[in-house]
């Protein structure tokens, strides 16, 4: 799968972001622990989201639409063959874990943006009292009844601190979680897990108590929309000095990028819940750190890169989350972007114009970012391994071209 792009005219319109998918993947997740049924609306219709419900229906949940039906569920080995394109997959341990006392789930895949070690999630099941196994690549879980306990996490993970409150949800006793991640999506699932029956106290502040129940029930939620993929959509009409707006966004969760903006000189505001851009003007250089939550988002970072590859001035990009979250880099470069680096830190000095190219997505965000740079580079860009874009944004460049890009997919 290749996608095309061509210097494109500034967008203007509007596009819609869809429901989150790293809010989906762990709700769905979660839809296990209840053993009934749930209704889930605005999934995103994705790569991931699809892989994700496949393995779900191999360990004998029932999908239907937007029905997730756990009630039959009987199989605590999730199936490698799927779980191997997931990172999201290691999200079933908890729930296979606290319902079933156990759970055996192949080390994961996903982007290679940086080891990402699931060496945080372990450790937290042990202190709820799991039985931490591995073997030829599968990590066995075993448990008779998880037990409450006290955490503190290394880092705020936020795939941790999701598998630990879902874990700690059905154990016995209180359970505390320090050093927690609270970014929207964790939030989101704590507010599904309330939903259930869950009690859950802290949510949103880095501190979370958990007093774990004997069971949770179904009951229906609205994913929160994507507020990356919103971002990426924003980063689009900045970098081509366009002027639009995003619709289904959460305006609080998009802070850390509009104060950025704002920085460059764009114009940001809101309207009854969409997002207005207005960049017509001059974009300057501006310093980016990726944070956890409320910081810079790192899923944002290579996206703004390659608006800062073309504002003028000389800006700097320094990445805390993830080791090897520059793979984006040396395909800019290819493109005429002026980018060096020292370890974790690009400096990007901004360049009248980009020259397309013939460019590679070696991960989710970098090939959104490729994209971006397409949009304003003189010719045409060809961006292969494009399939990693799908596994994040729904219909990308359809929505992309109803804004007025000069976008397409080829399918090989």
């Amino acid at each position: 799968m290749k996608i095309l792009v061509k210097k494109s005219t500034p967008l203007s319109g509007e596009i819609k972001a869809c429901g989150s998918k790293n809010a989906a993947l762990p709700i769905m997740a979660a839809t296990l622990l209840c053993g009934g049924k749930c209704t889930l609306t605005d999934i995103p219709e994705l790569a991931d989201t699809i892989n994700m419900k496949n393995i779900m229906r191999e360990l004998g949940c029932k999908i239907s639409g937007d029905c997730f039906d756990s009630s039959c569920v009987y199989s605590t080995s999730a199936p490698y063959e799927w779980v191997k394109k997931l990172r999201g997959s290691f999200l079933l341990a908890a729930p296979l874990l606290a319902r079933l006392g156990r759970a055996q789930i192949p080390l994961p895949g996903g982007c290679p943006i940086g080891t990402r070690p699931i060496d945080l999630h372990l450790k937290g099941f042990s202190a709820l009292g799991a039985e931490v196994d591995r073997y030829h690549g599968v990590v066995d879980l075993k448990c008779k009844k998880l037990k409450g306990g006290k955490i503190y996490l290394d880092f705020p993970s936020v795939g941790a601190t999701e598998n630990l409150i879902m874990a700690a949800v059905l154990a016995d006793g209180e359970t505390l979680i320090e050093n927690a991640a609270a970014e929207p999506e964790v939030v989101d699932l704590c507010e599904f897990l309330q939903k259930q029956g869950a009690v859950i106290e802290g949510v949103g502040g880095n501190t979370i108590r958990i007093e774990g129940v004997s069971s949770l029930s179904g009951t229906e939620h609205r994913i929160i929309p994507d507020r990356i993929e919103a971002g990426t959509y924003i980063t689009a009409f900045a970098i081509t000095h366009g002027k639009g707006r995003v619709k289904n966004v959460r305006v609080e969760h998009q802070k850390p990028l509009a104060a950025k903006l704002t920085e460059m000189g764009v114009k940001v505001s809101e309207d009854n819940g969409d997002f207005l851009i207005d960049a017509r003007g001059d974009i300057y250089s501006s310093n980016i750190k990726t944070l956890p939550y409320p910081g810079f988002p790192t899923d944002m970072q290579a996206q703004i890169t390659s608006l800062l590859s073309v504002a003028n001035g000389t800006g700097m990009v320094v990445e805390t989350v993830f080791e090897n979250r520059f793979l984006h880099i040396g395909e800019l470069t290819r493109m005429g972007a002026m980018i060096r680096m020292d370890g974790r830190t690009s400096v990007i000095e901004g360049v009248k114009r980009l020259t397309g190219a013939k460019v590679e997505a070696h991960d989710l965000r970098g090939g959104a970012a490729l994209a971006l740079a397409g949009l304003v580079a003189d010719g045409e860009t060809e961006i292969s391994d494009a399939w990693h874009i799908a596994r994040g944004y729904e219909n990308f460049c359809e929505k992309m071209q109803g804004a007025g890009a000069n976008i397409c997919i080829v399918n090989e």
